[in-house]
């Protein structure tokens, strides 16, 4: 959507003039009160709301499972992981929580750090002892940040490999993810792999630096990519509520407002799960007023990106 001049004039300043909004993907159907959007153009359909890895290596084993077995329950089928969260111990506890007939109610998702044949094989055969499963449904390269790294998993065998497992019904789904440059991003794609998904950070404070909005999400939304928000309120610890810029449910509703399939959201306790699960089944696609209201509260503090450390400060 795109906001009337005069009216967002009246609301953000002279300043903002020119932004524009992508309207929210449709749910594809709702399950237990929880929007479903298509995974691109896998055509999987998947939760809005998306139980991230990392979080779950952090209550205890019970708690842990608890979290991920009362998100199902409650409508989420997208599960998120990654091979060294928490060396390993994230996907562990996942898989246990995938017994008693869960993983056929799961879409399940991790990724690996593979960029070249062998490691990528590796952390495979890593990930489906862990998780338990004989196969996984989006498998996504990790944390792809650095500038040489396309070029490492285009050439060195890690795509191939993928490939293969594919075809050996180990994975069906393809991806990757990132958080540093958007350039980075733009590569992946560029280079010409089909790529099934892409994660990348997507919220209020990304808008206004080094933005993965403005430049990937068109790129991905034209591939017909599924996209997956995650970030939404800057990172592990959030920083984007602690400037006043906006609540996490905001933030969370502004990412599930972009047009993505699912937004990946770490979640290390009941309360903050069902606070999230509370969020995601009331979304209805935000005014055009409110997304500029918000836009312009978060430009100061987002300006120079030290609220979104992933990008400026952990490399």
């Amino acid at each position: 959507m795109r906001l009337a001049r005069r009216d967002f004039l009246k609301l953000t300043g002279a300043t903002a003039v020119g932004m524009t909004f992508a309207a929210p993907a449709a749910p594809a159907e709702t399950r237990n009160g929880m929007p479903y959007r298509t995974l691109g153009k896998t055509g999987e359909l998947v939760s809005l709301l998306c139980v991230g890895g990392y979080h779950i290596g952090v209550p205890g084993e019970e708690e842990s499972i608890r979290i991920m077995r009362t998100a199902v329950d409650e409508g989420v089928n997208f599960f998120d992981n990654a091979w060294q969260y928490h060396e390993g111990l994230s996907e562990e506890r996942m898989g246990k929580s995938l017994k008693d007939g869960y993983r056929d109610k799961v879409f399940l998702m991790t990724k690996h750090k593979g960029r070249d044949r062998a490691t990528a094989q590796k952390h495979l055969e890593d990930s489906l002892r862990r998780l338990q499963v004989d196969v996984i449904d989006l498998w996504q390269f990790h944390e792809v940040v650095f500038e040489d790294e396309p070029a490492k998993i285009y050439e060195n065998g890690a795509i191939d490999f993928a490939l293969e497992a594919k075809a050996q019904g180990k994975i069906r789904y393809i991806g990757f993810t990132g958080h540093r440059f958007p350039s980075i991003h733009a590569e992946m794609i560029d280079r010409g792999f089909a790529w099934d998904t892409v994660q990348m950070p997507l919220n209020v404070f990304d808008h206004h630096f080094r933005s993965f909005e403005q430049t990937v999400l068109p790129k991905a939304t034209e591939k017909n990519m599924g996209i997956i928000a995650m970030k939404t309120c800057g990172g592990t610890p959030g920083n984007i509520p602690g400037t006043q810029a906006a609540t996490p449910a905001e933030c969370l509703r502004y990412a599930m407002n972009l047009p993505v399939s699912s937004v990946a959201s770490g979640m290390a306790s009941l309360e903050h799960l069902k606070a999230n699960i509370a969020t995601a089944k009331a979304f209805q696609p935000m005014e055009s007023q409110e997304v500029a209201a918000l836009l312009e509260r978060s430009r100061g503090p987002a300006g120079d990106g030290q609220h979104e450390p992933y990008k400026t400060q952990w490399y």
